[in-house]
């Protein structure tokens, strides 16, 4: 019995092990997030693009479950529940943009300055982007605030001073606007984004175009 007893025990431990080594295996980190937002966000359309940002932002509700005080994390995770929630639109749009603002804020506590002012662009962009009260919680002025908040941490920053031209555009402030999408243009590329570089430029070519009109 005793035999049986460890033999027992001895197996259990080595399934737990083997449990353990493959949730530890399943890790989603902040550049899995990212990758799958990137290819999401800029190489698909339409329900495809709706459906694979579901996908992802359902990875991110069990993976910030865990990682709390990952930044990185917490503001790709935050940015994909925003894109999700542009893609999603409608009444339940807002509930997402609601979910994006408390990851975007838990990654500006932690860090405020994570990836090159990331969530601070972002919670900017979704206070512009919002409907006000009653029906959101969009606020212009803080929206420019967190914005010029994150070109103070990164001023050369491609999407910082992409979004900032858009918020502007949107105020009807054009020479402010052309003046961050020219500085948007002009940045340098960045290692490993590629996907993310094009699919911005292409948005930067857009408002470009917009501005002239």
């Amino acid at each position: 019995m005793n035999r049986s007893i460890s033999q027992l025990l001895t197996c259990l431990a080595l399934c737990l092990g083997t449990t353990v080594a493959v949730a530890q295996d399943n890790t989603v980190s902040a550049d899995d997030i990212r990758a799958r937002w990137e290819h999401a966000n800029f190489e698909l359309s339409g329900d495809a693009r709706e459906h694979a940002l579901e996908e992802v932002a359902a990875a991110c509700e069990q993976a910030t479950g865990t990682h709390r005080e990952d930044a990185a994390l917490l503001t790709w995770c935050g940015i994909t529940h925003s894109s999700y929630a542009g893609a999603k639109g409608g009444l339940g749009a807002l509930g997402e943009a609601k979910r994006a603002r408390a990851l975007l804020e838990q990654a500006v506590e932690a860090d405020r300055s994570v990836l090159n002012g990331a969530a601070l662009c972002s919670l900017g962009t979704l206070y512009a982007k919002v409907p006000g009260w009653p029906l959101g919680f969009g606020d212009d002025e803080r929206a420019e605030k967190y914005l010029q908040e994150a070109l103070t941490v990164a001023p050369d920053d491609i999407d910082n001073n992409y979004f900032m031209a858009d918020f502007l555009y949107g105020e009807h402030r054009r020479e402010e606007a052309l003046k961050y999408l020219q500085h948007a243009q002009q940045a340098s590329p960045r290692p490993g984004r590629e996907v993310a570089d094009r699919g911005r430029q292409v948005e930067i070519s857009q408002l470009a175009t917009q501005l002239a009109k």
